[in-house]
């Protein structure tokens, strides 16, 4: 009896010295998943990319129709033509006035004129020269905003900010791009982590930088990853907490929502931890 209890308890210490594994399942994220959107309202008049699509960075997503950029511009390219017209007039009469303004300094000098005379001459001068700098600012604001305008047709082609795959397509050629309004989603596959729950009760058995190990059945993919961030539930009433691993996924085909394996080995040392 004294011999079974002995063996008994050497097997109890047995398997407490071992790892105790922890099983999860979880799945493929992208931790830079972007929704694209337009900086200008216009129709879209080509759609370039589909859902699956996998692009590079720069490479054109969708074109917005610059029919409301070209009334703009015409709008714009009046304004500078009235703005350098008046120009044009009140220069031309500032010259005018100046001539004549010589001329009768001259003949004031010799008392042909009155000092009236001179002074109403003097008086317009100043006014034409007001006039004229006026219109010069007008000029240059009417060309700067020509300038704003024609900076718009570089947003009207939207292109992918860095590699990926468009997982979500939510417009089409003739429908309305609104800012602000996602109208594709590109999800960065140079990026991907798995993310799982794990229970409140099994915290004390993990840390940030622990070594995992993750499996992909579908494409038979097996690798080594680490946690890299422990995130509290927005329900507490699940006691759940949200762990994001990283891992390498070398030359394998891995794609956001893939089914993942997690084990994570614990041991008593990381629970008194």
């Amino acid at each position: 009896m004294k011999k079974l209890i002995t063996l008994m308890t050497l097997l109890c210490l047995t398997v407490g010295a071992y790892a105790i594994e922890i099983e999860l399942s979880g799945s493929v994220i992208s931790d830079n998943q972007k929704m694209i959107t337009s900086r200008y309202m216009g129709y879209v008049k080509n759609m370039a990319v589909s859902e699956g699509d996998i692009v590079k960075k720069g490479q054109l997503l969708y074109e917005i129709d610059s029919k409301e950029i070209e009334a703009a511009e015409r709008q714009v390219d009046l304004a500078i033509s009235q703005a350098r017209l008046a120009l044009q007039m009140n220069k031309s009469q500032y010259t005018n006035v100046l001539t004549n303004l010589a001329r009768h300094q001259r003949l004031f000098e010799k008392k042909m004129v009155s000092k009236y005379e001179l002074e109403t001459l003097e008086l317009a001068a100043a006014n034409l020269k007001d006039m004229v700098e006026i219109a010069e600012k007008q000029v240059k604001q009417a060309e700067a905003k020509k300038e704003e305008v024609l900076n718009q047709y570089k947003y009207l082609k939207v292109t992918a900010p860095n590699d990926g795959v468009i997982v979500d397509k939510k417009l089409n050629e003739g429908e309305m791009a609104i800012p602000g309004m996602p109208a594709v989603v590109l999800t960065d596959l140079s990026r991907l982590k798995v993310v799982a729950e794990i229970s409140e009760s099994q915290l004390g058995y993990i840390k940030v930088g622990k070594e995992v190990e993750l499996t992909i059945p579908s494409i038979a993919f097996s690798t080594k990853g680490k946690i890299s961030s422990i995130i509290p539930s927005s329900n507490p009433m699940t006691h759940k907490f949200k762990i994001k691993m990283e891992f390498d996924k070398k030359s394998a085909s891995v794609y956001p929502g893939m089914y993942t394996k997690i084990i994570i080995k614990r041991d008593d040392d990381a629970n008194q931890q």
